[in-house]
């Protein structure tokens, strides 16, 4: 999708500036972070049922509600911070997804102990980012099977609203796959990075 500041872009962020500046900024860029990473598969899991926009311009909300999604912290929510989140109209009011969010950040907890929660994540792919170079947004799978093995792994880690088209959409958000498609300026420089950052 040709911009009016003459870039080529993926097209799947439509002309809104906001996200526009999400896709051109973060979308595929190689996060490292354990607590980034965290910070990404939760709000993907409260995606769920809902667009990635609405979770976007949320995020904010979410951040401050979540305490920064330091899982040391949510790890200990207890009934009335629930409660608490439940009544904030800033975030997605789901008890399912916010339980399900204090459930993961224990498992984050307990992963980080053992080998570091990017480690567990990043093995999936080998370390590096799939480059994939996709031509049309119809090429994008929705789920891949590597996808499918890091949504089990992670069930079974004790995380929650993790299925496998979930767990693609982070994938691709923190860049452990490379979907810009093969016009878009950012493909060949989230490409780079993936490269630097090793």
């Amino acid at each position: 999708m040709l911009h009016e500041d003459g870039r080529h872009r993926c097209g799947w962020h439509g002309f809104d500036p906001f996200y526009v500046a999400y896709h051109d900024d973060e979308w595929g860029v190689p996060e490292r972070d354990s607590r980034a990473l965290f910070e990404k598969f939760i709000l993907d899991g409260f995606q769920a049922g809902l667009s990635w926009i609405t979770i976007l311009r949320k995020r904010p909300a979410f951040r401050a509600a979540f305490d920064g999604f330091r899982p040391e912290i949510m790890a200990r929510y207890g009934p009335d911070k629930i409660e608490a989140l439940m009544a904030d109209a800033g975030i997605v009011r789901n008890r399912a997804k916010i339980e399900s969010s204090v459930r993961s950040a224990q498992a984050w907890l307990e992963i980080e102990a053992k080998q570091g929660f990017s480690t567990f994540l990043w093995d999936f792919v080998d370390g590096r980012a799939k480059q994939n170079r996709f031509r049309c947004l119809e090429e994008v799978p929705a789920e891949t099977e590597t996808s499918r093995k890091m949504s089990k792994a992670l069930k079974q880690a004790g995380f929650n609203f993790v299925g496998p088209t979930i767990v693609y959409a982070a994938m691709q958000a923190t860049g452990m796959v490379n979907d810009h498609l093969d016009g878009c300026f950012r493909c060949a420089e989230c490409a780079a990075l993936d490269v630097r950052g090793r």
